[in-house]
């Protein structure tokens, strides 16, 4: 479908299945080599949008690794709220691990901003960021992300776990609000 109507809001096709897939497995291919050589690897999700990406990407991860979760809210509707809400809290030692973090998109960076800095408060050994989709017009951070699947425009998305008001996770492709 070229255009889907997701919570009353027409969106239309912004990048499809395929190119997804391609997309993961690639990141994966490329942070299996990358973490070689590491020994205590963590990946750390950031629920609920990257739910799909980070189940998608770690089971063509090659190396040793191990998949937590942690569930953090910035949206409300279309827009950041500007603030960064923990509501499923950090149940991982990850002192002395190399994290890598999986984010869904990474649009203003607040999110990413605290998940970084939490992180370097609990001595992980190296934090790397990967993501599903990167904004970087919209970015406002310091930390950009270490590996991006895909470099977007401005708008809000929705599709392949990233949400409009809890609906569209399920979709297989990615869409953009039609404005």
């Amino acid at each position: 479908m070229d255009e889907v109507v997701i919570g009353g809001r027409r969106f239309s096709k912004l990048i499809d299945e395929v190119r997804i897939t391609e997309a993961v497995n690639g990141l994966a291919r490329q942070l299996s080599e990358d973490l070689t050589d590491e020994e205590d690897v963590l990946f750390l999700g950031v629920l609920n949008g990257a739910f799909l990406f980070a189940a998608d990407l770690f089971r063509q991860i090659t190396v040793s690794a191990r998949i937590s979760f942690v569930k953090l809210a910035s949206y409300e509707g279309t827009e950041s709220t500007g603030r960064v809400k923990e509501l499923i809290g950090w149940s991982e030692n990850v002192e002395g691990k190399s994290v890598v973090v999986v984010e869904d998109i990474v649009d203003s960076g607040r999110t990413l901003e605290m998940v970084v800095g939490s992180l370097a408060l609990r001595r992980a050994a190296s934090v790397k960021v990967v993501t599903l989709l990167f904004k970087p017009e919209s970015f406002r951070g310091m930390s950009r992300p270490d590996y991006a699947a895909f470099v977007i425009p401005p708008g809000f998305v929705a599709g392949y776990g990233l949400d409009y008001n809890g609906y569209g996770r399920n979709l297989p492709e990615i869409y953009t609000l039609i404005e």
